[in-house]
């Protein structure tokens, strides 16, 4: 190929669905002029942010803010955006012949939609005569219905089961906006609003279950007037528990399980092909995924079962992929992206502990002087000794769930075993870490289900099947497990133990 003049640039611009080339014969002026180039020449109407992959920092991904930071050759990502107002006012994602949500619970400000014209118009009124003379609007019995349907119709977009929290953070951002609707008697100004909240999405759940959505129905049937045999209304709730965005999403439009049962034999046909179509597989694993949660979370099948069901969860990308359709989240990217920033203090914190006296103490300080041995340190072994030691620094029993093995031992002993993850070596080397395995098995119920050539790649692994297999954390590990959850992924982060706040905040204190 010929060379780039010093004025051109070539770019991979990858979006959610594809990526496609694009050569310009100049450096556009700034970031902005560089989106509109985009937006032009690949037919692009919705407005997006842009990130590069840095070269700096191995290829990760960077916002980018400067022209001049993109290399003359780059790879730059789609980010896309949609404000609170579109959101509100199109009502997608409350739409009921939506297979999938595309957004979690957002973070600190819940965005109020628009109401219909007629009360937008009595809200403007009411907010001017409050500014004005500090009095409150007095609400009309369909004002107030109104104004809660919306509400419940916007969270149930987010989640059908939103905390009490949650449904607080709505009701408190709805005063924010609106100041007319603040309650004089009440001690916040929206107790009053949150109550009626809870209310309204416990009807709306009903009119989803009357509607036949997978996630409220499932928890259908429970013991009433008319069935006083049946379960406790409140026993063997299926919800989400882990942040989960999608967990039982209905059917995707116009399929049904007739449809989608044959696309799973095709997946399955397709992964015993030698040469196989990994473009094809992922599609049809997409459009097969409320079928395979309706499996997981309703039967609960053996993982072996679930394996032979689904062989396409064997493989690393569609693992990472099936984690992003439940969260969406990126697990690899947001995972190594978070570990690595704060690998520096949870090393300090390491040798901090090590320095003192005890079984957790000692048990850290041969960690590190395993590490500290190593004639070679990059950013892998930081990450294989920090993932070894933070269930050490948490006093949990890694135990069960970290095993060794030979390379020359027939079958390794897995009898009995929930979830692991099962080292094998070359040597009979009794120490606890080991940087230069033969593989890493992932081992689920006894059975493996993947093998890796790093501990920290196959670690992650294990953590996407545990959420695309609705499986429970291992025993004893909970923190561990919880610490990537919600400090490092930031999925359902509120919610802390108190060793794990406490880690959080030595974290902060840099």
């Amino acid at each position: 190929m010929a060379a780039l003049s010093p004025q051109a640039m070539i770019l991979r611009v990858v979006e959610p669905d594809r990526a496609r080339k694009l050569k310009l014969s100049s450096r556009p002026a700034s970031v902005d002029a560089l989106i509109a180039v985009i937006k032009e020449q690949l037919e692009i109407d919705l407005d997006f942010s842009l990130k590069y992959e840095d070269p700096d920092f191995d290829g990760k991904l960077t916002s980018l803010s400067d022209i001049d930071e993109l290399p003359q050759k780059a790879v730059v990502h789609v980010s896309f955006e949609q404000d609170s107002s579109s959101v509100a006012s199109t009502e997608t994602m409350s739409s009921v012949s939506s297979s999938e949500r595309g957004r979690r619970w957002p973070s600190h400000i819940f965005p109020i939609p628009t109401f219909s014209f007629d009360v937008e118009l009595r809200l403007r009124e009411g907010n001017a005569e409050f500014e004005k003379n500090n009095k409150q609007l007095q609400l009309t019995r369909d004002i107030k219905h109104d104004i809660l349907e919306k509400l419940a119709s916007v969270m149930y977009g987010y989640k059908a089961y939103p905390s009490d929290k949650e449904i607080a953070m709505v009701a408190e951002a709805l005063v924010v906006k609106h100041p007319c609707l603040k309650e004089a008697g009440s001690q916040t100004g929206w107790n009053g609003w949150k109550n009626s909240l809870k209310f309204k999405m416990g009807n709306y759940r009903s009119k989803m279950r009357r509607a036949g959505c997978p996630e409220i129905t499932v928890n259908a049937g429970k013991r009433s007037a008319m069935n006083p045999d049946n379960e406790s209304s409140h026993s063997n709730i299926k919800r989400p528990k882990r942040a989960e965005v999608n967990f039982l999403p209905n059917f995707p439009q116009g399929e049904n399980p007739s449809t989608l049962e044959q696309l799973r034999q095709k997946i399955v046909d397709e992964m015993k092909k030698a040469e196989k179509n990994l473009p094809l597989i992922k599609n049809m694993m997409q459009t097969t995924f409320a079928l395979r949660r309706q499996t997981i979370v309703k039967t609960c099948p053996p993982v072996k079962e679930l394996m032979e069901l689904w062989p396409a969860l064997k493989m690393e990308s569609e693992v990472y992929a099936e984690f992003q359709r439940i969260t969406n989240e990126n697990l690899p990217n947001t995972f190594y992206s978070e570990l690595d920033r704060h690998l520096p203090r949870l090393m300090t914190l390491f040798r901090q502990k090590a320095s003192r006296t005890g079984k957790t103490s000692d048990t850290l300080t041969e960690i590190l002087r395993i590490h500290d041995d190593q004639e070679f340190h990059d950013i892998h072994t930081k990450r294989v000794t920090v993932l070894h030691a933070l269930p050490v620094y948490l006093r949990e029993d890694v135990s069960g769930f970290l095993r060794t093995c030979m390379d020359t031992s027939d079958e390794p002993e897995l009898l009995d075993v929930a979830v692991a993850l099962l080292t094998v070596i070359k040597d009979n080397d009794t120490s606890p870490v080991h940087f230069q395995p033969v593989k890493i098995s992932v081992v689920i119920e006894s059975e493996i289900v993947g093998s890796l050539s790093r501990f920290a790649d196959a670690f992650l692994v294990m953590f996407g099947l545990i959420y695309a297999l609705h499986l429970n954390y291992p025993r004893g590990l909970t923190n561990t497990f919880e610490f990537i959850q919600k400090i490092l992924l930031g999925l359902d982060e509120g919610k802390l133990s108190p060793k794990l706040q406490s880690l959080k905040n030595d974290l902060m204190c840099m």
